[in-house]
């Protein structure tokens, strides 16, 4: 009888265990917790917005990156092949050079051989007037020419010199250039990397969140029908909060005329629209700069316009009344 006692007992406990944790499901408590989990949730959104535009901003950065350094490995090409057509051209102008000299020197060696280099012996050995003449001029005329070719190699191998060593210069400038450009390059992508990974735990601990509130919903709506508060849910993201942040203390301001708009797709950049992407006139604002719009919040140079020209903007909305509603005003940015 002890033991069918005991079981009895045990299964009142339980009963009241679970009556109790039902009633507490449905306490004030419960709904205080839900209520807190639903503030975190909206915190955990502002911050994934802010760290989604940081991406953005690094994203696009990192695709300037990118055509920085391909630019740079063009141009680096195309010099290191100026380079080697003027090293050849050096090499032609030096074989040309002591060609010409050994001509030159072939040249002398026959004259003197003939004996015909002294001008006077050629006077004295002539037969006719005609004849001193002709062979006067054409001393002369191989002297001038020979100079003339000797002078010449040497004045281009003097120039193609110059012409490498400026080239050789210019390729160390873009090798350079190259090297801190790539160095760029990797910390943008890892401080992408980190940046994704910081709004994936974001997300993750917004869906943790998420499943607890659901969880609370459940027990809530078994417990009593009328926690009905507690049973909606809570999928779809609330609305951005009604006073937007304070503008950071630091960066440049510039006067701008904003504009809503609210088409939806990729941006120029290559990442979708969504709250707080920016159009501007990237000779104006570059690309990939963050600031902050009275009224609207911060925001990320991350998309361009045929329209957007000069001290412009255009303003991301979700909906096409918001954008409406927003207009075209003019505003004090914050860059930074």
């Amino acid at each position: 009888m002890r033991p069918a006692r005991l079981a009895v007992a045990c299964a009142a406990v339980i009963a009241l265990l679970v009556t109790a944790t039902w009633a507490r499901a449905d306490d004030p408590a419960v709904r205080d917790r839900v209520v807190g989990l639903r503030t975190a949730n909206e915190s955990l959104r502002a911050h994934s917005q802010s760290a989604l535009l940081e991406l953005y901003s690094l994203q696009t950065r990192l695709a300037q990156s990118e055509r920085r350094i391909g630019a740079l490995e063009e141009r680096s090409a195309e010099v290191e092949k100026q380079r080697e057509a003027a090293q050849k051209a050096l090499d032609v102008a030096r074989t040309s050079f002591q060609t010409a000299q050994s001509q030159l020197a072939s040249r002398l060696r026959q004259l003197y051989v003939e004996g015909d280099v002294d001008p006077l012996a050629v006077l004295l050995g002539a037969e006719s007037l005609d004849e001193i003449v002709s062979a006067l001029d054409g001393l002369n005329r191989l002297a001038t020419q020979d100079k003339e070719i000797v002078g010449q190699l040497a004045r281009a191998k003097v120039a193609l010199r110059a012409a490498s060593s400026r080239l050789a210069a210019r390729e160390a400038e873009l090798n350079e250039l190259l090297t801190d450009a790539r160095a760029t390059r990797s910390a943008l992508a890892a401080a992408r990397e980190a940046r994704a990974a910081y709004l994936a735990n974001l997300r993750r601990q917004a869906q943790l969140n998420q499943n607890q509130i659901a969880q609370l919903s459940a027990q809530a709506t078994e417990a009593s029908n009328t926690s009905a508060d507690l049973t909606e849910e809570d999928t779809s993201a609330p609305s951005a909060p009604s006073v937007p942040p304070a503008p950071p203390a630091d960066g440049s301001k510039m006067t701008v005329s904003s504009t809503g708009y609210c088409l939806k797709g990729n941006t120029a950049t290559g990442v979708p629209t969504s709250p707080g992407v920016v159009a501007v006139d990237p000779s104006v604002i570059p690309l990939g700069t963050r600031m902050y719009v009275p009224g609207y919040g911060e925001g990320v140079a991350a998309d361009t316009g045929s329209a957007v020209q000069g001290e412009t903007i255009d303003v991301w909305f979700e909906s096409c009344d918001q954008a409406i509603a927003w207009g075209r005003k003019t505003v004090t940015i914050t860059l930074h």
